[in-house]
């Protein structure tokens, strides 16, 4: 059975940078929305991004964004069953403190609760903050990353934590209560380090492929990777959904969208991406993607636009990739886009239940 999700919007306009697309703010009401009508519609997670720094041009692209954290706990007492990942970064937050938020949004959500944890790359968000350690960093942010979970992990399970490594030091440090239930952990890493830092620590690979073919051989390297460790953790999909009456109509809105690419944010956008030094990274094959052609979709991919049946045979397809076990959506319009999803695509779908209820 693989589970469907949302990733929120917290940042403004979403995920397409385009004067003509769907013009919104995000908001703790907006959010609350689209959680509650995901919930009814018996999808299975939310997601909510961090983000400390926009790509401005004439939309602003996500100048305006909310905290994924305290977005998870505000919504953890409006819902009941679905499960809330809020976002975060080891060099904004220590270890033990996140530890001890976790596991009050644990409590509140009743065991509803993950963290999505990333090493963090771009510098222009934690330079702004002082907090940017430095170009090197490109090159050892998932051992940085790694002592953090480690640290973070120790303090879910012993009553007082000692660790002294290279980036971390605690010291018999009194952490309780403890997490009543598992905090799952899920990451994006996309390079070889990456994928070992998922390997070892984490319960789902987030972001592991938009298509069959990229997603199966996302998961078999993950596969290989995690063959050290005695684990495999299983992947969440992505795919960004535009939904139209028949395909035609669906391609009419990402022609508009195409139209008012907002350019001046995706050359900032490709700019923040291109400082990444790695050369095997997800952000490197961002800015490599968005190089070869100006696109106002996130990454410069192309979204699955069409009709209802159209968007239910790509799906079907990507949930009978093995190792996956869940899919993650994005919409050009969220609460639309949701409601066309539930009522129309999941009917359709393999091995989902449609609940009968009706979307808040």
């Amino acid at each position: 059975m693989v589970g469907y999700g949302v990733f929120l919007p917290v940042g403004n306009n979403g995920w397409i940078l385009s004067r003509t697309s769907p013009q919104y703010q995000p908001s703790f009401d907006l959010n609350r929305r689209i959680t509650q009508k995901a919930e009814s519609y018996g999808l299975d997670f939310v997601l909510a991004m961090l983000k400390y720094r926009g790509f401005g041009g004439a939309t602003q692209h996500w100048d305006h964004t909310i905290d994924p954290f305290t977005l998870m706990a505000s919504l953890a007492p409006v819902t009941e069953r679905i499960k809330l990942y809020a976002t975060i970064s080891p060099l904004t937050y220590h270890p033990v403190v996140a530890a001890k938020m976790a596991a009050m949004v644990d409590d509140a959500s009743s065991g509803r609760f993950g963290l999505n944890l990333i090493a963090g790359w771009n510098r222009s968000e934690y330079e702004q903050l002082g907090v940017w350690p430095g170009d090197d960093y490109y090159g050892y942010r998932y051992d940085y990353l790694s002592e953090f979970t480690e640290v973070m992990m120790r303090a879910w399970s012993d009553d007082r934590v000692t660790f002294h490594g290279e980036h971390f030091h605690v010291d018999d440090c009194e952490v309780l209560p403890k997490p009543a239930h598992h905090v799952d952990i899920v990451s994006a890493g996309a390079s070889s380090r990456g994928r070992r830092y998922v390997a070892e620590y984490a319960d789902y690979h987030f972001g592991a492929g938009n298509t069959p073919e990229k997603l199966r051989a996302s998961n078999e390297a993950l596969a290989a990777e995690s063959a050290a460790f005695g684990r495999v953790p299983a992947s969440f999909a992505g795919s960004f959904l535009i939904i139209g009456d028949t395909d035609e109509d669906a391609q009419r809105k990402v022609s508009l969208y195409r139209e008012g690419t907002d350019v001046a944010a995706v050359a900032n956008m490709t700019a923040e991406y291109s400082r990444d030094t790695t050369t095997d990274g997800s952000s490197a094959q961002v800015a490599a993607r968005h190089a070869e052609t100006v696109s106002p979709f996130y990454g410069g991919g192309t979204p699955i636009a069409g009709s209802p049946e159209t968007v239910a045979r790509h799906l079907n397809a990507l949930a009978a990739v093995p190792g996956t076990a869940g899919i993650m959506l994005t919409f050009d319009d969220f609460l639309e886009g949701l409601d066309r999803f539930g009522t129309e695509v999941m009917p359709l779908l393999d091995h989902v239940a449609v609940p009968e209820t009706t979307a808040a």
